[in-house]
């Protein structure tokens, strides 16, 4: 059973944050998650697949089926050697790419190492993501700005332009997006501006795609339990965090997932340039 997330205590770690040191343990899908062959011979791509909810996808996407490549920080080796013995103990192949997907040649660079490592690729996740937060405009430095935009907006656009020529009919990018392009919060500024960024480009591959055959979508977490919250918010926000939402609590990695799940299976067939919202119970429109 999924351990509480209703009552988190305060912590901080360093920048980018280990799962290990994470006060209750998330849920990645490492024994609660029961595969269905929903992805049976489906190769994805997940970045920031070390951890968090890139861990969960690739767990998920391993027992229904799938084989994976993750991308992820060199820093953040140790979680992405936890991840592939995860995913490899169901049977499936795990690639590992380390990279900074901060410039195009890099994106490119691991697209190509994916197709490689795996035959081909059917699925884009698009989630790795920067952030850190404020409590004033005059505190945001400007390499933070460059840093976020380039993480999540500028990599997610040349991934989907590097995967795009390997993806057949059937094929699917996911976007990780968030609740803070619905409800922005003032110490995430830039963060919650490449999310807002993100849906809109979401919708506009759709578009792009759809002739090819190439559905895409995202998903809106809200407030989901990962190193990325002790390691870039103060402990007061951290203490409670998710315990604002309807449900009161925050979310598991593996409860977001489950909606990448769904959005690469065959059961998707017909949905493209929607942004599925796991939020907890907080609005996404």
């Amino acid at each position: 059973m999924a351990s509480d997330t209703s009552k988190i205590p305060a912590q901080q770690q360093q920048w980018p944050g280990t799962t290990s040191s994470l006060d209750p343990a998330p849920d990645h899908g490492e024994t609660s998650w029961t595969g269905r062959h929903r992805l049976t011979g489906k190769r994805a791509l997940i970045t920031g697949g070390d951890s968090g909810i890139g861990r969960a996808v690739a767990i998920t996407f391993a027992k229904e089926g799938a084989d994976v490549a993750i991308s992820f920080l060199p820093e953040e080796q140790a979680d992405a050697e936890e991840t592939r013995k995860q995913v490899e103990a169901t049977g499936r192949t795990c690639v590992l790419l380390p990279a900074d997907l901060r410039t195009e040649a890099a994106a490119l660079e691991v697209v190509t190492g994916a197709v490689d490592g795996l035959g081909g690729l059917d699925v884009l996740v698009s989630n790795a993501a920067y952030q850190m937060s404020h409590q004033g405009l005059e505190e945001f430095p400007g390499e933070q700005i460059v840093r976020t935009f380039e993480t999540n907006v500028f990599a997610t656009f040349w991934l989907a332009k590097a995967a795009a020529p390997h993806l057949a009919p059937g094929s699917s990018i996911l976007v990780t997006t968030s609740i803070q392009a619905f409800e922005p919060s003032e110490p995430l500024l830039d963060y919650a501006a490449t999310k807002a960024a993100l849906n809109n480009l979401t919708v506009n591959l759709a578009a792009e795609l759809g002739e090819k055959g190439i559905r895409v979508n995202a998903v809106a977490p809200g407030p989901i339990w990962t190193p990325l919250i002790p390691s870039t918010m103060p402990e007061s926000k951290v203490e409670g965090f998710g315990a604002d939402t309807p449900l009161g609590r925050a979310g598991h990695p593996v409860e977001v997932a489950s909606a990448f799940v769904y959005l690469a299976s065959d059961e998707a067939s017909y949905v493209s340039g929607t942004v599925l919202g796991v939020t907890g119970g907080r609005p996404v429109f």
